[in-house]
């Protein structure tokens, strides 16, 4: 897997091997715009094949939202590593990509997904986490493993088949409609809905009783 090249604060910016950002400025223009207006994602991965700008471009707009659905599932320290070897992925496999598609958002949380097939193990310790330190009488001092999640809903996710949670959390944190996790999962939108279904049926009876309990605490 090609490496990653750095800026001076050390945020990934673009594979190593492509012509350096910033050399033209009429290329760093022509990624930006197309006859007035701004390239779409599509265009911005056509153009990277002999603009390294191109793909600058892409990442500005989306690291946020992919380190943002890595930390919720793994911590914010795995979310570092991976949200650099999802962009590295994906300019590897950029020439896949449909240049007529205008948002890659979809495509690159696809690839995060799959990234964190590698990382189950992970994912779980850091939902169990969530679950025993918040159950705690007197949380320690230390964060979550998983940012703003209530203990029991970590319990419950863990309790979920891998793939039923994949669905569900990109469509509740990757914010994807169920075409867009079809497209990232390449799988039917009917799985999707059925996946889906699973999933929420399991966390109604996961939390079912402590639901009951705070509305009836005899």
């Amino acid at each position: 897997m090609a490496d990653i090249a750095r800026t001076s604060g050390g945020t990934a910016i673009w594979p190593l091997g492509t012509k350096s950002a910033g050399v033209d400025n009429q290329h760093v223009m022509a990624t930006r715009t197309l006859q007035g207006r701004s390239l779409t994602d599509g265009e911005l991965l056509a153009q990277s094949s002999t603009m390294a700008d191109a793909f600058h471009e892409l990442f500005d707009r989306h690291f946020k939202a992919v380190h943002r659905y890595l930390a919720r599932r793994v911590g914010r320290d795995l979310a570092d590593d991976l949200a650099s070897q999802t962009f590295t992925v994906a300019f590897t496999r950029r020439a896949t990509f449909r240049t007529d598609a205008t948002d890659a958002r979809p495509w690159l949380l696809g690839i995060a997904t799959k990234l964190l097939m590698n990382k189950r193990r992970a994912e779980q310790r850091a939902l169990k986490t969530v679950d025993r330190i918040q159950a705690q009488p007197v949380p320690p001092l230390a964060e979550p493993a998983v940012d703003g999640l209530d203990h029991e809903v970590a319990a419950a996710l863990a309790g979920l088949d891998p793939d039923q949670r994949d669905v569900l959390l990109l469509f509740a944190w990757g914010e994807l409609s169920y075409e867009e996790i079809a497209f990232a999962l390449a799988i039917p939108v009917g799985t999707v809905r059925s996946r889906m279904s699973r999933a929420r049926s399991c966390l109604r009876l996961r939390l079912a009783p402590s639901v009951q309990s705070e509305e009836d605490p005899r």
